[in-house]
């Protein structure tokens, strides 16, 4: 599906318009009204082949990576007020000699000219320059400062480490309770645009404007500019891999709230006595994306401390917030065990991921253990290894899931020594029933009966296995237990940071399940439960899809991408550059915009962007570009936001598909130098 983009006029479209205009001014009105219509439709019409051409460096880098122009589209748009910029403050990244708490003021190259200047003249003075750099950035004008935070190398190399693979083609994920970030919590919460007056900054007419006027009143008056810096096949549709993850998350900001949380409320039939529940506990799943095997342990906990020990009945768990959402984890590239190709669901555990950690013994063999367990479920304590790399162990180990145990069918490489690897479980309902079970009975409770997943919500009527007495009670009127999520700003940066597919597909499903409308439901007078009250609405991916395409024709002027799911990971999903640059562009304005940007790696500090600086050293981007990537095999690509040398905020979008792009990390120094040379302006 081929898009094409209103967003961007190219340079020869403006030149043309004005020779128009100017022709057109002798005319009578009558007959000039008709003939600007006539001409400028023809202007946009008329297919424009002329290409600026693209920078000496970018043309530079394609030469190396054997790519060419025709691989490759780039938009590179101005956007915002150099004096308001919405971007959180630059980074510098220093050695370990340097003090890593020590805060530095960078100024505007207007400020910097001036310090420049009395440095001059103070060191002719004969004063010390360390005490002639801090005096100048005192006397600067505070309001053209900004606070660069210094990070030590060491420190993002032990925050990396702490994430594991958390790459573009992830081949981990952590089920970590909270990934610390490698920044400090004031800089990830403060937004750096409070210095300007009204008068100083503006609001285009261009610039959409929020549906809730009283959010609008708390965001920053900034001025947009809509002309690129650098435009270069804007608007051929191409595809963007996992910068496709843009899209789900900022239209979950937008239309559930930066502080929109996922609900897992825990209901029972039947009654409770002493600390025995004679009936059934009912847990109605929310699709919350990151429900881990720790945070999972919390809600049962809750339900223990809310009396319930002993369980005569069953645990059923109602995962039909989303419908027939499971796919086959082989389809894509016939990797099942990867945790990126797992499938989402209502009641999603652990992504469906299983933790193996390896111990080396003596005698050629090393101790095996798992988080989290599984229920009624063979694993194997040991294996034997073998002198050998360790390589991408997890897959040499050929693991296969059995319907009762796991087995694996090679030796496990010396080298691993204490390593951690994972594996996906090939269903997600099953997986979630077994680590509940584990979990009920760790905490040193009991059940009579079955963990039960299906989905469809409870409906004691259409139960099968016959109950009495108190135990035939309906479901209880008020749930025991409600779990909330991590919000949906946490979400998101785990989303874009790491590039969790499997947590983007579970808010891409919510966008549909979560609308407007169901905030808006009424207590039908017959309901005796907040059960089917408290339950959102049933979706699939045809309806998220089509609420996604929705908002983005209500909100924005070009196509909307053409998607088959929310993470990109699909190759018949297409978006073109200029388009993906006009959603940028409208979260830049908008209330949630911080949480949408930290949400981004940094270049060369954390993220999937975290070896820009090892790519490229000495570039101007390190610490001023905040970006998310894409990566699957002949697909490269970058988006998001970078501050220039002078200030000024840009919208950045690099989108490369060519065949020659096979290994994607070349293909990528052509998207670095992009980086690189937008942060030189």
């Amino acid at each position: 599906m081929q898009l094409t983009s209103k967003l961007c006029t190219p340079p020869t479209t403006i030149v043309k318009l004005k020779l128009f205009c100017t022709y057109l001014r002798p005319l009578n009105q009558s007959s000039k009204r008709l003939s600007t219509l006539a001409l400028f439709a023809t202007a946009i019409i008329t297919p424009l082949h002329a290409q600026a051409a693209l920078p000496d460096a970018i043309q530079a880098a394609l030469s190396r990576a054997e790519l060419t122009a025709a691989d490759i589209s780039i938009i590179i748009t101005p956007v915002g007020d150099k004096n308001a910029s919405r971007l959180p403050p630059p980074i510098q990244v220093v050695d370990s000699n340097i003090d890593t708490q020590t805060q530095l003021t960078s100024n505007t190259s207007e400020a910097n000219s001036t310090s420049q200047k009395t440095a001059q003249t103070n060191n002719h003075n004969g004063k010390n320059n360390a005490d002639s750099h801090a005096t100048n950035y005192v006397k600067n004008d505070p309001s053209q400062q900004i606070t660069l935070t210094t990070i030590e190398k060491r420190t993002i190399k032990k925050h990396e480490q702490k994430i594991h693979a958390y790459t573009d083609d992830p081949y981990t994920y952590q089920s970590l309770e909270s990934i610390p970030t490698v920044l400090p919590d004031d800089v990830n919460s403060t937004s750096i645009n409070n210095a300007n007056s009204d008068e100083d900054a503006h609001v285009s007419a261009n610039v959409s404007t929020d549906k809730d006027s009283s959010a609008n009143a708390a965001t920053p008056a900034i001025k947009i500019s809509f002309s690129p810096l650098l435009s270069h096949q804007p608007d051929i549709a191409r595809t963007p891999a996992s910068t496709m993850k843009l899209v789900p998350s900022f239209i979950a900001l937008d239309t559930l709230g930066a502080n929109f949380v996922w609900q897992t409320r825990v209901y029972h039939t039947g009654i409770i006595i002493g600390d025995r529940l004679l009936g059934d506990l009912v847990i109605q799943g929310s699709g919350d994306p990151k429900m881990t095997h720790e945070r999972l342990q919390q809600l049962l906990y809750k339900v223990q401390a809310a009396g319930i020990r002993h369980i005569n009945g069953d645990i059923i768990i109602d995962s039909g917030v989303f419908k027939n959402v499971s796919k086959d984890p082989a389809a894509f590239d016939n990797a099942p065990l990867r945790p990126y190709n797992a499938s989402p669901d209502g009641f999603l555990v652990n992504f469906s991921t299983i933790g193996i950690k390896s111990y080396p013994l003596n005698e050629g063999q090393a101790q095996l253990t798992y988080k989290p367990q599984l229920a009624n479920y063979q694993l194997p304590n040991t294996i034997n290894t073998r002198s050998a790399y360790c390589g991408q162990a997890r897959y040499s180990l050929a693991p296969q899931w059995q319907s009762q145990q796991l087995i694996l069918n090679t030796t496990l490489p010396t080298s691993c020594k204490e390593h951690v690897f994972y594996v996906a479980y090939p269903d997600a309902k099953d997986f979630a029933a077994r680590v509940i079970a584990a979990k009920w009975q760790e905490l040193g409770n009991t059940l009579s009966g079955n963990v039960i997943t299906q989905e469809a919500p409870f409906d004691a009527a259409k139960n099968t296995k016959p109950t009495r007495g108190l135990a035939a009670l309906p479901i209880s009127p008020l749930p025991l237990v409600s779990y909330p999520s991590l919000n949906l700003t946490q979400q998101i940066y785990d989303i874009n940071h790491f590039s969790n597919n499997v947590m983007t597909e579970q808010v891409a499903l919510s966008i549909g399940a979560y609308d407007e409308t169901a905030n808006n439901k009424i207590i039908n007078s017959q309901t005796s439960s907040l059960y089917q009250f408290g339950k959102p609405t049933a979706t699939d991916y045809s309806v998220a899809l089509q609420t996604m395409s929705q908002w983005w024709q209500t909100h924005l002027s070009t196509p909307p991408p053409y998607l088959t799911n929310g993470s990109g990971l699909c190759r018949d999903c297409t978006i073109a550059a200029a388009n993906l640059s006009e959603l940028l562009t409208y979260a830049y304005s908008h209330p949630s915009f911080d949480a949408y940007v930290n949400s981004l790696g940094i270049a060369g500090v954390s993220g999937t962007i975290a070896a820009h600086g090892e790519r490229l050293p000495e570039s101007a981007a390190i610490g001023r570009a905040w970006i998310k990537t894409g990566t699957l095999n002949n697909v490269t690509s970058m988006a998001g936001y970078v501050k220039g040398s002078s200030g000024q905020d840009y919208v950045v979008v690099g989108l490369i598909n060519t065949k020659q792009a096979l290994n994607a990390y070349n293909a990528r120094t052509v998207l670095d130098t992009m980086l690189d040379w937008t942060a030189q302006h």
